[in-house]
């Protein structure tokens, strides 16, 4: 069973920038597709950016296209997401999940994910 812990969110002025961490432990991680999500108070989870297996293809939403950048360190079986230019609405709680399937390019479907973390909150004041 793999654990996931994200780490790295935190209280940020608009404009600022953090970056998330999100270390596995339990399985070796190389061989599965990752993603971040993000949940807002009052909102449903939303997809932020996912990176395949291999680091080689990566996704984003929209509204972060651009100004996060999803990558990956498979030897330290750990996924990081940059944000730069954080605006009031990133204000969320972002979870790391771990694709459901090996050798594969997961997309924006939280429903192509397993394995969860517990989320790091992050606020961007205005």
């Amino acid at each position: 069973q793999v654990q996931l812990v994200e780490s790295g969110g935190g209280l940020v002025q608009a404009g600022g920038s953090l970056r998330l961490s999100c270390a596995a432990s339990g399985r070796t991680l190389s061989s599965y597709g990752m993603g971040w999500f993000r949940q807002a108070p009052g909102k449903e989870r939303e997809f932020v950016a996912a990176i395949s297996w291999s680091g080689n293809s990566t996704l984003y939403a929209d509204s972060v296209e651009g100004r996060f950048t999803i990558s990956r360190d498979r030897p330290k079986n750990t996924v990081y997401l940059q944000m730069n230019s954080l605006k009031p609405e990133d204000t969320a709680v972002y979870y790391c999940a771990v694709a459901k399937r090996s050798w594969y390019a997961p997309g924006s479907n939280s429903a192509d994910f397993g394995s969860w973390g517990q989320g790091t909150q992050v606020t961007v004041s205005s």
